[in-house]
């Protein structure tokens, strides 16, 4: 998670058919990017500033509780061996992350972050670690170390009850964060609405009275920042679900003519190899599911991310693969709506 900043902009998007109702876009800096909340305020009783007010608290509240770049957060606390408060969003952040390390058999492991960190892609300089020290790392770090619930004593949880655990929540925050905002969203009668964290929540129609539309990226090499090249326009059909994409395009670096992507598999502790660039998870459960089996298909590869989206009824995906000549090739699920 990155470093959030307030919110700046508040706007009015004038609806194309007046029965549609009001919609309102709420634009800042959240957890180092750009981010914007659309949606219609048709039968909501709240006022806009109020909105815009209560979603800048929720972003401050997660950036100051789960941000392992702010070093005052309470995850960077904890990680320096710090006992901090037990609070609601601490225990429920933790809980997810277990929950997905146990289904994704710990291709997903946020307790990791030393690994990580050991290859260059996380709060350090790159570097390259030896064998001996990703041996001794993984000894040292993971989930498999670690209980279901983080033990709380007098109201606090203390890293010295759980071995002083490294937490880096990167692989599920951001939709985590899309979760927080729709819940509070739906609690004051929004129904249309996209919540655009990095990753992506939406529900309804847009002001067209259109459902949400989304690009996808081609997974075009490009480590200084996102490429402007679509592979197609993604459509929600107006359901509510999350979609994330995650890739190897456009974190990794190269030494002595070998890339070296930023997706680590804690299970071997070193970068994966495969030929999987993207994969863009849509999850009508929720924006942290499709943001882990996002992460989860990046380490497990094409063949065991086709069986696991289509295994799971809540899940559609869409993945690209590199070919030898430098082409890519392309899989959808059955139910993953994209035009070219």
């Amino acid at each position: 998670m990155r470093k959030l900043l307030p919110v700046l902009l508040l706007s009015v998007l004038l609806s194309c058919a007046p029965s549609q109702g009001r919609y309102v876009q709420i634009q800042g800096f959240a957890q180092g990017g750009n981010y914007t909340v659309k949606l219609n305020l048709k039968g909501v009783g709240v006022k806009v500033e109020s909105i815009r007010d209560s979603v800048d608290a929720l972003l401050l509240q997660i950036d100051t509780t789960l941000s392992g770049y702010n070093k005052r957060s309470m995850l960077s606390r904890f990680n320096a061996g710090e006992a901090v408060p037990a609070t609601p969003l601490f225990l429920d952040m933790y809980r997810c992350a277990y929950r997905y390390w146990e289904r994704s058999g710990g291709l997903v492991d946020c307790a990791a972050g030393p690994l990580f960190n050991a290859w260059g892609f996380g709060f350090r300089e790159q570097q390259f670690p030896s064998d001996e020290e990703i041996r001794q790392l993984q000894e040292r770090c993971g989930m498999r170390q670690l209980p279901a619930e983080l033990p709380v004593r007098d109201g606090c949880v203390d890293p010295a009850d759980v071995g002083f655990p490294q937490l880096n929540y990167n692989a599920i925050a951001q939709g985590y964060s899309c979760d927080v905002i729709a819940r509070y969203l739906y609690s004051i009668g929004v129904k249309d609405m996209l919540v655009d964290i990095g990753e992506i929540w939406c529900d309804g129609v847009n002001p067209s009275g259109k459902p949400w539309s989304v690009g996808v990226d081609r997974p075009v090499d490009q480590p200084d920042g996102p490429s402007d090249e679509l592979d197609g326009i993604w459509s929600s059909g107006g359901n509510p679900c999350g979609i994330v994409t995650s890739g190897n395009y456009r974190k990794f670096y190269i030494k002595d003519g070998q890339k070296y992507a930023h997706t680590v598999n804690p299970l071997t502790g070193y970068p994966v190899q495969h030929k999987l660039l993207s994969a863009t998870v849509v999850s009508s459960a929720s924006a942290a599911e499709a943001d882990a089996v996002a992460t989860w298909c990046m380490v497990a590869g094409l063949e065991a991310a086709q069986r696991l989206i289509l295994d799971h009824p809540a899940l559609e995906g869409y993945l690209i693969t590199a070919n030898p000549d430098g082409s890519m090739t392309e899989w959808a699920s059955p139910g993953f709506t994209l035009k070219q």
